[in-house]
């Protein structure tokens, strides 16, 4: 007899990563499946990263390092911080994971206590809702369209406060919609926050680099927002360093704190190669990662081009990230032989199976009408994917 806890069995399993799996098990059979489930950029990482984590390798730097990272990376990041954004952040404001989604499970574990509400904007990164519940807080959702470029106003966001409201998450530019939130939207926002105190903002910006109508903007450029604030960074996604496992969280020094005391109960640091290969990170231009931009920015054009060109597919051109949300609603209800589309989730299977195109609900970010799908891939792929796509859903009746 097998005996789980509630805590797991109340958990969900990420449904990009579910449909990830899915995707290998056709392909290991034998069928040629495009993905566009997995939020992975298909580029090289920088040779300056790889060069900096093969001499650590050769000069035996294989040992524990500070549960945060050590001190001079850190130092690194700040310098980051304050080139790139803005923000004056101190070594011991920052605390290195193995990944910006354990930085994220640190903030939640380490600020959420059980009742305590966080507010969310739909749709969401998968992640957050889920931590959200390990920690037992009460999720409160603010819902978006795809007419409002899936951004929250300040007067959603008042409305949904209360005296129980601990914590906002959002990401900008998001994942799953590639909203990218102005200067002037944040300071909207902030104006808001700046109201009710014991409400500190979890600002995840893991995809700071892939913006494509300027600089990025950080919520704790503003002075009002700068302690009440813990920034979400990374390398995954700017420099194509997914496997590699390295996350940034900055923030208000007790915070800072309270996470490195929980991440040294569940991993203690990260990976010592990792944090070497990070430290070369740090001290990249950014404007060496605008190569890897302007692909993905030709790309956003070539799927929404194409996608715009299907018959129901509703689709906005967003402006950054490497995701686009169309709403596929007008194919519910529709048939092919004995099998109805209901919702996304249906539609996703549907396109899996017929167009042999993997994709991913909007049920896994909070919304059932919409399907996300990751452009973190080669033209020549996308151009097929749209071609398959608009042929499978053309049988639908």
């Amino acid at each position: 007899m097998t005996h789980l806890s509630e805590r797991i069995s109340k958990l969900s399993e990420s449904q990009t990563i579910a449909m990830a799996r899915k995707s290998r098990e056709l392909i290991a059979q034998g069928i040629d499946i495009i993905s566009l489930s997995l939020g992975e950029p298909d580029f090289k990482t920088p040779d300056a990263v790889k060069k900096a984590a093969k001499e650590a390798i050769d000069s035996d730097y294989s040992y524990y390092t500070h549960v945060s990272g050590y001190l001079e990376l850190r130092q690194a990041i700040a310098e980051k911080f304050r080139r790139d954004n803005g923000l004056t952040y101190t070594a011991d404001q920052i605390v290195v994971s193995t990944g910006a989604k354990q930085s994220i499970a640190n903030a939640v574990l380490s600020m959420v206590n059980p009742g305590d509400e966080v507010i969310i904007p739909l749709p969401f990164w998968v992640s957050y809702l889920e931590l959200v519940k390990l920690a037992e807080g009460v999720p409160v959702m603010i819902p978006t369209t795809i007419e409002t470029n899936f951004k929250i106003t300040p007067e959603q966001l008042e409305k949904a406060i209360t005296p129980k409201s601990r914590l906002f998450i959002f990401s900008t530019p998001c994942n799953p919609t590639g909203s990218v939130y102005s200067k002037d939207e944040l300071r909207a926002l902030a104006d808001v926050f700046a109201k009710h105190e014991g409400l500190y903002i979890i600002a995840d910006e893991i995809y700071e680099h892939i913006n494509f109508v300027g600089k990025h903007e950080s919520l704790a450029q503003f002075p009002d927002m700068y302690d009440r604030t813990i920034t979400i960074n990374g390398v995954s996604k700017g420099f194509a360093m997914t496997g590699w496992r390295g996350g940034i969280l900055a923030a208000p020094k007790w915070i800072a704190q309270a996470c490195d005391k929980m991440q040294g109960q569940f991993t203690s640091a990260t990976s010592s190669i990792t944090q070497k290969a990070m430290h070369a990170a740090m001290l990249i231009d950014p404007i060496e990662t605008k190569p890897m931009t302007d692909a993905f920015h030709r790309r956003r054009d070539l799927i929404v081009n194409g996608l715009r060109e299907i018959p129901g597919m509703n689709c906005n051109n967003p402006d950054g990230a490497f995701y686009v949300f169309p709403e596929v609603s007008a194919f519910f209800g529709k048939k092919f032989g004995d099998l109805t589309i209901y919702n996304a989730t249906d539609l996703c299977m549907y396109l899996l199976d017929q167009a042999h195109v993997a994709v991913v609900p909007g049920a896994a970010f909070g919304d059932d009408n919409y399907i996300r799908i990751s452009y973190a891939t080669s033209d020549d792929k996308l151009t097929e994917a749209v071609r398959r796509m608009r042929e499978a859903l053309s049988k639908l009746n």
